[in-house]
């Protein structure tokens, strides 16, 4: 793995430094936009189920109700340059600090919070946590690209844990079973190519080609919690 490592210091450092104007300009955007801090630190469950702090810039209003970690479409906590930030993913981007740490990869499954680990995790799905959670992953391209049609407004919090994270869960299990350097940098040119389509208007995206392993994944774990 230590050619994957170089490669995670390697992109994240000039992705930094390509994207340092980007960020300067985000940063000057939330302060005019919305009082309080840039950046946003989150609690998020990493390799070995160690915790660790996850860096984002700020798209939320500070002060508003906790509702829930996951934020729907139309989230009235968000303001709306933040709701931009969040369409083009350069709130993600001071996560490349959390690569450089060591905290993350380039590519690796998305890292949860504690709470919804905690709550939502079957014994299958802990062995996510046996490589480093990353920017992108198989699930977390789904997620972008089908995921907020499987939320309820009303309940997004509930509808995530009973639609979504089940199959993101199993598409990021299909990847920590394939991993390789390949690998990782196909699933880096898949990103660039919905980011950049969808940046030009791309509503529509085909389904995930891990699809039917991912669906195995999920009835294997659907009958070990049966036999449990």
């Amino acid at each position: 793995m230590i050619g994957k490592r170089a490669l995670d210091i390697l992109l994240a450092g000039v992705a930094l430094v390509v994207a340092a104007p980007l960020l300067a300009v985000a940063a000057l955007g939330i302060r005019l936009a919305s009082p309080g801090p840039i950046l946003y630190r989150a609690r998020r469950v990493g390799q070995h189920e160690r915790p660790f702090t996850m860096y984002k810039l700020r798209t939320m209003r500070v002060g508003q109700a906790y509702t829930s970690v996951i934020t729907a479409k139309d989230d009235p906590r968000v303001f709306p340059f933040g709701a931009l930030l969040r369409r083009t993913k350069l709130d993600e981007f001071p996560q490349l600090y959390n690569v450089l740490r060591g905290d993350m990869a380039i590519v690796g499954p998305r890292p949860e919070d504690p709470q919804m680990v905690e709550q939502f995790y079957a014994p299958l799905h802990r062995e996510t946590f046996r490589v480093l959670p990353g920017l992108t992953s198989p699930g977390s391209i789904y997620a972008y690209t089908h995921g907020e049609a499987q939320l309820d407004v009303r309940d997004p919090h509930k509808s995530y844990a009973d639609r979504l994270l089940p199959l993101k869960l199993a598409l990021d299990l299909v990847y920590v079973r394939r991993a390789s350097l390949g690998y990782d940098l196909a699933l880096i040119g898949r990103t660039a190519w919905m980011l950049g389509t969808a940046l030009l208007g791309r509503r529509t995206f085909p389904l995930p080609g891990e699809l039917p392993e991912a669906r195995r994944i999920m009835a294997e774990a659907g009958a070990a919690q049966v036999t449990a």
